[in-house]
């Protein structure tokens, strides 16, 4: 199991953060929602409508989340049509997932999982296509 100092150590090495971006980087990570949206997409790219359907809140407020996380640097996209897929950017995973490795469960997390998964399966029968080069990790 990682310790807290394993993460701070790989958080100044992983993540070359600036005095500027580090309040950025964790206030987009300091919200119960967009910690909630940063697990859904650390391994799969979802969109909004997506998003806001696992969620079970409303597309804007869930849009409005995504953008505070796309700002901080932490996400990748791709527009398909007119959805945009997102997904963690690969070079902030390694970090992440070892933040949520060391931190005790999230509530939320399991049934976000199950909800995801559910969505996924359904997709070609939804509004979303679905992404093209996010699809693979």
């Amino acid at each position: 199991m990682k310790t807290r100092l394993d993460v701070t150590k790989n958080l100044v090495t992983l993540f070359p953060v600036t005095m500027n971006s580090a309040p950025t980087f964790f206030r987009a990570l300091g919200d119960d929602t967009r910690w909630r949206i940063v697990r859904l997409v650390a391994e799969r790219a979802l969109c909004v409508c997506e998003l806001a359907d696992i969620l079970e809140m409303p597309q804007s407020s869930v849009s409005s989340h995504v953008q505070i996380i796309r700002k901080a640097g932490l996400l990748e996209s791709e527009r398909c049509g007119k959805w945009t897929y997102f997904r963690i950017h690969g070079s902030h995973l390694p970090l992440l997932s070892q933040i949520i490795q060391s931190l005790p469960g999230d509530k939320h997390h399991k049934s976000d999982l199950k909800k995801a998964k559910s969505r996924l399966k359904d997709r070609e029968n939804s509004c979303c296509p679905g992404p093209i080069k996010l699809s693979t990790p």
